[in-house]
């Protein structure tokens, strides 16, 4: 069950309760993988959202917010031929995220992830044609965890923490995955401690 009361005096970056801040835990990771992180603007303040810790703990990264004005947001520019670019985004079609993939690439990547619920994220997908030609990408091998901050739409749904965690493991190395891993646990933990008292 997702925690779902309106935190009283956030911080600001982990949006957890001041006193339960854990932005001092939060790594500072130099990575040659670059994250987009296509945020949507009723995302950027909920108390669950998991993304914002992601472009906290990775140097390499952006977030650009989506759904602030009724101008559509164009993505080309986000988009570096110094980068290999994919969209993580489960398609039928999508590549496997996998070593082999990770082998044969010849440019850091580039991991443009969309972040807010499952309806606002599949909009990305199908809403920019910027992104047409983009390669997607999907996870299929990552450990089931059970700790979600909020109700999974699927059996397979992760947070988009945990997302980038588990892909930058494939791309990175376990380090990094362990690292993201453990802000995850840490801001699951501060949410339900005290029985999921939040303010």
């Amino acid at each position: 069950m997702h925690n779902s009361r309106k935190i009283k005096d956030p911080c600001l970056d982990c949006y957890l309760h001041k006193d339960r801040c854990i932005c001092q835990e939060i790594p500072s990771l130099a990575l040659r993988t670059k994250i987009s992180l296509v945020i949507h603007a009723k995302e950027v303040v909920k108390s669950t959202n998991t993304g914002r810790l992601a472009i906290k703990s990775l140097i390499n990264s952006e977030m650009i917010i989506r759904g602030e004005s009724r101008t559509p947001l164009d993505l080309s520019k986000i988009i570096d031929p110094n980068y290999q670019t994919y969209l993580l985004f489960p398609t039928e079609n999508a590549l496997e995220l996998n070593h082999e993939l990770v082998a044969s690439g010849l440019k850091p990547f580039h991991l443009i992830v969309p972040d807010g619920s499952w309806r606002q994220s599949k909009k990305i997908h199908t809403r920019h044609p910027e992104l047409n030609t983009i390669p997607r990408l999907k996870l299929s091998s990552f450990t089931q965890e059970n700790n979600f901050l909020r109700n999974p739409p699927n059996p397979s749904a992760m947070g988009t923490l945990q997302a980038i965690a588990y892909a930058l493991g494939l791309i990175e190395g376990e380090n990094v995955k362990s690292s993201l891993l453990q802000v995850y646990k840490r801001k699951w933990e501060e949410s339900f401690r005290g029985g999921g008292k939040s303010s």
